[in-house]
């Protein structure tokens, strides 16, 4: 049989799902009437934003010029770095790579990072450019860089118009001819990678496997080596637009499996299955726990769709493994949610579901990420404990240290703006570590700075400064010790816990100010003074102030002794002072919303 596995990667918009349509139309995998635009892409979040979120595969037949028939199984995988594990186990699927470049933009960070994550899996690379029907396009550019940056035989570049069907025929070919056959080894030990899976409603949890050794056979044993479970093989087959059912799957070819598993959270990506009798002694290489990144609060609107909430959460966690969850309550919100996320696209993506999905408006509190702390009392060196929730700091009195998480970032820019990028990034505490001209516009700079820098506003600023040029990709570094404390925000002198954060000292008063000044335009006035304050410990290092609101008492006095005007103005204060006292400030939903959106 010939068979060729391959995925499709690049940078985030550069054409990888709409290449995947031509190529699913071209060998009328789907009837032409019922063909629709991302075909592969399942939510409508992602045909909306033209963004890949989840990695899908489809298995098609090609007929080559040269009259022989040709297996082709395609991974059309995401291109945002949120989910570079799961592009990494898509690649270790595969023998080759089409690595997608657009003609107007060039090589770009997620460009670099998918080139050399398909190079550390042995992939054979095959470079395509695409939109060369564009005005801007300028694929002679994008050869040299392809050359000179990425070292690829200038031979193999096709240029293609995916959008318009331009020079596809020609890239089924080269598929054909540059990208290897999986080895075909049906005998020994059985070996079978999971790349994916996903959720059916009637069968469970369907696992997505590459069988690289031995033969998988419907109602045999197989055990997952790092989980360590057994399961029946209930149902084997290929992967299509539907599913089609085979009685066994040999080694080098893709498709999925049925287990009979009832939860996505038990099947763990990039593991190995094996026989269960005649298990193998080495797993696949590069299977990894996948750890959150970012943690927020989710909590409903309204305090009566916890619930509702709650169903919702386990719904997405069907389809979405990677996101993990664990009750927690808050005075001012009420009952939620302590949410784990691969990045602050994959928040926004949960949070968007939520609404669309299951109609439930949630409240985000502010991201944050993972710090190790290290407390005076400890029984090892290494001992430390990990706090993602400010609430959960210990009393900084019994900590010795804390570590926060360092990434490595490499941002491509055109160089006018690299000057204004490098300053933005020493604002942040990162440090230049390298930089190189790529060509005479094109700069690639490379920083180290920490992960809690960027999770608020900092890709933003980036697109603005360089007016949508620049690209980013990053990759956690290590943990490095850090001055870090917690700033809870007081309104009207009781505590917030929902408004409080973690953050380096020399940063924490500049992000309270903004905090509190949100905080001013939002709370309505009432009829006394409210004081909001920012404070570290005892130390208050933010103040701001919603003034009162004034009746006029002295309306009703018509001339007269001015001391008439004078005992009523008394009396009003002296009223004003008691409500102070005793009165307390409602915080409307829609300023939690807004402050924390910000």
């Amino acid at each position: 049989m010939n068979i060729r596995n391959f995925c499709i990667i690049a940078h985030i918009d550069h054409g990888k799902s709409t290449l995947s349509d031509r190529i699913i139309e071209i060998t009328h995998t789907v009837e032409k009437r019922k063909m629709v635009d991302q075909v592969l892409d399942s939510l409508d979040i992602e045909r909306e934003r033209g963004i890949t979120i989840k990695s899908s595969a489809v298995t098609l037949d090609y007929t080559a010029k040269n009259g022989e028939r040709y297996v082709f199984n395609l991974i059309d995988t995401p291109g945002h770095v949120d989910f570079t594990y799961e592009v990494s186990r898509s690649l270790a699927a595969c023998e080759g790579a089409l690595l997608i470049i657009d003609a107007s933009q060039g090589i770009e960070a997620q460009t670099l990072a998918n080139f050399y994550l398909a190079f550390e899996n042995n992939l054979t690379i095959l470079p395509v450019i695409n939109k060369i029907d564009l005005p801007s396009a300028d694929p002679a550019s994008c050869r040299v860089q392809i050359e000179h940056e990425l070292g690829l035989d200038p031979d193999d570049i096709v240029e293609i118009s995916a959008k318009n069907g331009i020079g596809i025929d020609t890239l089924l070919e080269k598929i054909v001819t540059v990208i290897p056959p999986p080895a075909m080894e049906n005998t020994g030990e059985l070996k079978a990678l999971i790349f994916d899976s996903f959720f059916d409603m009637y069968r469970g949890a369907i696992v997505c496997i590459r069988v690289f050794h031995g033969v998988l056979t419907t109602g045999a044993r197989v055990k997952f080596f790092f989980n360590g479970k057994d399961y029946l093989v209930e149902e084997v087959g290929l992967l299509g637009i539907e599913r089609k059912k085979r009685n066994s799957l040999g080694a080098g070819e893709t498709g999925y499996a049925i287990l009979g598993i009832k939860y996505v959270s038990d099947v763990h990506i990039g593991d190995t299955i094996t026989d269960a009798s005649h298990p193998c002694a080495e797993p696949l290489q590069g299977y990894k726990e996948v750890k959150p990144m970012v943690f927020a609060g989710i909590f409903p609107v309204d305090t009566e769709e916890f619930r509702l909430l709650c169903d919702a959460l386990e719904k997405l966690k069907l389809n979405d493994s990677a996101l993990s969850y664990e009750k927690e309550t808050s005075a001012a919100l009420g009952f939620g949610f302590r949410c784990g996320f691969l990045g602050l696209l994959h928040m926004e993506i949960v949070q968007d579901r939520l609404t669309r999905e299951f109609n439930i408006p949630a409240i985000l509190t502010a991201p944050s990420v993972e710090y190790h702390v290290y407390m005076k009392n400890r029984k090892s060196i290494e001992e430390y404990i990990r706090i993602d929730n400010p609430v959960n700091l210990p009393d900084p009195m019994q900590i010795e240290y804390i570590q926060e998480p360092f990434i490595k970032t490499i941002i491509i820019t055109p160089k006018e703006y690299l000057g204004s990028i490098m300053q933005m990034v020493i604002d942040k505490r990162g440090v230049q570590k390298d930089i190189v001209y790529l060509d005479q516009k094109r700069v690639e700079a490379k920083f180290e700075l920490p992960l809690g820098e960027i999770v608020f506003d900092f890709y933003d600023k980036l697109k603005s400064i360089s007016k949508g040029y620049a690209s980013l990709d990053y990759e956690l570094l290590d943990f490095r010790t850090a001055d870090i404390i917690r700033i809870n925000i007081l309104v009207n002198k009781e505590q917030v816990d929902a408004l409080s954060f973690l953050a380096h000292k020399d940063k924490a008063r500049d992000r309270s100010v903004r905090i509190l000044e949100k905080l001013r335009d939002e709370i309505p006035r009432h009829m006394f003074a409210i004081p909001l304050q920012a404070a570290y410990g005892a130390s208050i290092i933010a103040r701001e102030t919603i003034t009162a609101m004034r009746k006029d008492v002295t309306a009703k006095c018509y001339g007269g002794d001015i001391s008439r005007k004078r005992k009523l103005l008394e009396k009003q204060k002296e009223g004003k002072k008691k409500m102070k006292s005793i009165g307390s400030v409602d915080i409307p939903q829609k300023a939690f919303i807004n402050i924390l959106k910000n």
